[in-house]
């Protein structure tokens, strides 16, 4: 096995207060601080007090071989052993270079009073107590609360940085199997939500910085929540860029701009994509060559009109049933944009004539992934002799400016016969004489201007498409606004926020092969930032305007997606991923009230400490679970002792588990020994321990546990019983817990049953 040595450098940082937001529940302040006087209980509902503290150097060396070439009957264990080291890594080293009275190294356990810890006592005073709980408590999930929807969530990506066609149709079906969950998860705060909270804080704190890049990126955020500003506005800057792009015939003004160029320009200052989507990804047939060459990629559009697959024709089709709501929203966004009453039946049923053509053309993945049309591999000379209708060079480079493209250079196509199609479509409404004054192709491409922008536009254009959505079938949560701007932030300030979450969560870097978190070196400074952002101009009002240097950031990042063969890390994300040199564990899962440096080892094991192997433990479930019966008897000896201990509840339950919910079952209570197996070490290593509302080690750290599986991280269809379930599971065995829960299974088995 490898072994671990860490090198300790911490750093100084200085961070101000932000203002509190109020909310309908308790919620974490957004930052953290690492010094703070006790306060009163009316002081900590009224003031903000978290900031994060300092950061450190975390350096970890592997000295011997990985663990992977050990014998199969041996994977299991070592596995385990090895996510025991993540979390000691991850989670003691963080929690004491951090905490600044880790100079006590008393063995009594004190009282936690920073700030922190007084936010935490708070909401922990709000959660349900697992250790006085029936064992009837736990038939339902989280008691009274029902099933809740767990999910991995993912941001979604920018336009031409997609995710490549394999993966997305993968993410579809997990959508589409947890799209009857979506309206419970409003009761919980996810990973992510808490991640948003936290960037949000960050946001809208007072204090001001001295980078210009840092100034910008909350400008750009604070004009997206100025909905007044938006409102007042109207349509005005809309179609004021509509004359920059020469007019349109829907007005009775347009110069007749040439079809190649103002596609062209679509792609290049609007990141609209009207007639074909655009991507940067790796071709997957090189894999087996380790190459890391990235290709544009071709696939077709994300049409406005709905359509659906006609399985017995193997066509496509606009859906029947929504063209009249389809047909009443683009009346509409022509009434909106001053339309003339006479004018907007022609265009509207000319752009739905088009829209109905393309849509036959295409698609779904399932089918061209069957029939072999993904990653079809061509120079764009060839793509241009086939597809003529598209200046393909000249598009692809007002994509990709300033970078130069070449006719000999491969592109891959995910759908050829919709390219070929689609060119003659175009080539035929280029040439109809009946239509030559109606504009019909840059009336399409104005709408689907209008779409990407929709964001930017004022609140009749968003209440139009949401009603459509609604007349769908589509049922949609509504989003907060600030959860939305932070979003769109991200997707064009990414290193910013990146860096502004580095600082804040102050852990610069661990180096492995596995684990690691984000590196320093993957991190920009200010003057970089600065550097970067210095041809963005960003006004702290006027979001359209802002919003159209987002879609220029969009266009410069895909631009260098392409060009430096390297991919930024997704700081929206929550769980670690598996990277090329090893494990990837973001900063977005070390935020309060998951972690914090000052809060009891006890919480940050029970908490983040449990997330980090269970999430490790998913990655790898498939080769931990098959090569351990013990492992499959864990999940059944688990659900033995929940039938028994429940059955007074008297409802009935399958006495066997399918494996994929016997596989979570002993996935979660591995992660719970885990984590509490490093908790210990810790303590082994240095006995001082905090408290927090009197609660301290293995009970805080169930307590814990408990609380971040319920309101954070619940589980759902996967997970048979609530997790909490397995804290009278564990402590049945003698000695771990001081107060034993009232659900107690030690009258029902001896020392040879235990899991």
């Amino acid at each position: 096995m490898s072994q671990t040595s860490i090198e300790l450098q911490p750093q100084q940082s200085d961070h101000s207060e932000p203002r509190p937001e109020p909310e309908s529940r308790l919620q974490p302040p957004p930052q953290l601080q690492l010094t703070e006087q006790p306060q009163s209980s009316h002081q900590l509902q009224e003031q903000n007090p978290l900031q994060p503290g300092e950061p450190q150097l975390l350096n970890t060396e592997r000295q011997e071989k990985s663990a992977w070439v050990t014998p199969q009957r041996l994977f299991g264990l070592l596995l385990v052993l090895f996510i025991g080291i993540a979390i000691l890594g991850l989670v003691y080293y963080l929690h004491h270079i951090l905490h600044t009275g880790s100079g006590n190294i008393a063995a009594n356990v004190t009282p936690c009073v920073s700030a922190a810890c007084q936010w935490a006592a708070a909401r922990l005073s709000m959660s349900t107590d697992p250790f006085a709980q029936p064992c009837d408590y736990f038939v339902s999930i989280c008691g009274s609360k029902g099933l809740k929807s767990k999910g991995r969530q993912r941001s979604h990506g920018i336009p031409g940085h997609s995710q490549n066609p394999i993966e997305r149709l993968a993410e579809t079906d997990k959508q589409n199997k947890s799209e009857h969950r979506r309206l419970g998860e409003d009761t919980t705060l996810s990973r992510k939500t808490l991640l948003l909270q936290y960037l949000r804080g960050i946001l809208e704190t007072n204090q001001s910085s001295s980078s210009s890049a840092v100034q910008k990126t909350k400008d750009f955020y604070h004009s997206c929540l100025d909905t007044r500003s938006l409102e007042a506005a109207g349509a005005e800057p809309f179609l004021r860029l509509i004359q920059k792009l020469g007019g349109w015939a829907v007005s009775g003004q347009w110069n007749r701009t040439d079809f190649n160029y103002t596609l062209g320009l679509l792609m290049r200052e609007y990141e609209t994509f009207p007639f074909f989507n655009l991507y940067v990804g790796k071709d997957p047939n090189e894999a087996a060559s380790n190459r890391t060459k990235r290709y544009i990629q071709i696939d077709q559009p994300d049409l406005l009109i709905p359509i659906e697959w006609n399985s017995n024709t193997q066509k496509s089709r606009a859906k029947t049933e929504t063209l009249r709501p389809f047909l009443a929203s683009c009346q509409s966004y022509l009434a909106f944009l001053g339309s003339p009453p006479s004018m907007r039946m022609l265009h509207v049923g000319t752009f739905i004539s088009l829209s109905s053509e393309l849509a036959v053309a295409a698609s779904p993945l399932q089918y061209r992934l069957s029939k072999g049309q993904l990653y079809q591999r061509m120079t764009i000379r060839d793509l241009q002799s086939q597809a003529p209708a598209i200046d393909w060079l000249g598009c692809l480079e007002a994509a990709f400016h300033p970078l130069s493209l070449t006719e000999d250079d491969h592109v891959l196509l995910h759908n050829l016969p919709y390219i070929i199609q689609m060119s003659r479509i175009i080539n035929k409404w280029l040439h109809k004489s009946e239509m030559s004054n109606s504009g019909t192709l840059h009336t399409f491409m104005v709408l689907n201007l209008l779409h990407t922008l929709m964001p930017a536009m004022d609140f009749r254009f968003s209440e139009t498409a949401r009603n459509f959505s609604l007349a769908l079938g589509n049922i949609e949560e509504e989003v907060p606004r600030w959860k939305r701007c932070i979003l769109e932030t991200e997707r064009g300030f990414d290193s910013v926020l990146a860096h502004l979450l580095s600082e804040t969560t102050s852990r610069r870097e661990v180096y492995s092969s596995p684990p690691r978190l984000l590196s320093s070196k993957e991190i920009s400074n200010e003057d970089d930032l600065d550097l970067l952002f210095s041809e963005v101009t960003v006004s702290s009002s006027g979001f359209f305007s802002n919003y159209l240097q987002l879609l220029s950031l969009w266009q410069k990042r895909r631009s260098k997606l392409l060009a430096t063969q390297t991919e930024d890390a997704d700081i929206l994300s929550v769980a670690p991923s598996l990277v090329s040199n090893g494990l990837l564990f973001p900063m977005g899962m070390f935020v309060p009230p998951l972690f914090h440096p000052t809060y009891p080892k006890a919480m940050n094991y029970g908490a983040v400490g449990f997330l980090v192997a269970k999430d490790i433990f998913h990655l790898f479930l498939p080769e931990i679970y098959s090569h351990s019966p013990t492992m499959r008897a864990v999940g059944e000896c688990v659900w033995t002792h929940y039938l028994k201990a429940t059955e007074k509840a008297g409802q009935v339950r399958a006495t066997i588990l399918p494996t994929a919910r016997q596989e979570e079952v002993w996935l979660q209570y591995s992660a719970l020994q885990v984590a509490l197996q490093a908790y210990h070490q810790s303590l082994s290593q240095n006995p001082a321990d905090t408290s927090v509302s009197g609660l301290h080690h293995t009970q805080l750290f169930f307590r814990s546990f408990s609380q971040v599986s319920c309101d954070t991280d619940p589980d759902g269809e996967s997970m048979p019983l609530d997790a909490s379930f397995l804290i009278p599971v564990m402590c049945s065995q003698t000695g771990l817990c001081s107060t034993s829960p009232q659900c107690s299974l030690k009258t029902q088995q001896d020392k040879s049953q235990a899991c």
